[in-house]
């Protein structure tokens, strides 16, 4: 049975989610804290902000004002890559 909400990484495998993709809703999450729901391919969106919250070590990253932005980066895009990504 196929999983009707897989992780953003596991779409990332099945090549039905491209790096360019993954690395826009970073860049949106980092310009817009707030920023919610992200199509990240086509028919699934991602929420960028809950899949930050939820992820331990991104969320102290994002708060941790020394952080660089080379790790913020990093973080994020580990939150999203293992958040379940919802149909459109």
């Amino acid at each position: 049975m196929v999983d009707p909400n897989p992780t953003v990484g596991e779409l990332f495998k099945a090549k039905a989610v491209t790096d360019e993709q993954v690395n826009a809703a970073v860049e949106v999450y980092l310009s817009d804290l707030e920023a919610g729901i992200f199509p990240i391919a086509d028919g699934y969106v991602v929420d960028v902000d809950a899949a930050v919250v939820k992820h331990l070590w991104a969320s102290h990253v994002i708060a941790n004002a020394e952080s660089s932005l080379g790790l913020k980066r990093a973080a994020v895009r580990t939150a999203i890559l293992l958040a379940r990504a919802q149909k459109a």
